[in-house]
């Protein structure tokens, strides 16, 4: 009687493991990659994108705290 090739079994489920997994992170970069799917605020407000009005808010805020600084 022929004894089972474990070490064959064992190759195999490790290559199905492999192919699932990189099927599975091929799925999440493509979902990843549509604009607008799933996303709350990826789109701009009033036309301004949120890194403009990050930047407007830091640079507002920066100024009032400089002449809250300076004693008169």
């Amino acid at each position: 009687m022929a004894k089972t090739n474990f070490q064959y079994e064992r190759r195999q489920k490790d290559l199905e493991k492999k192919r699932k997994k990189e099927e599975k992170l091929k799925r999440k970069a493509d979902k990843k990659d549509e604009p607008g799917e799933g996303v709350e605020g990826a789109e701009p407000v009033d036309g301004v994108d949120a890194d403009e009005a990050d930047e407007a808010d830091d640079s507002g805020s920066s100024e009032s705290s400089d002449d809250a600084a300076v004693p008169k």
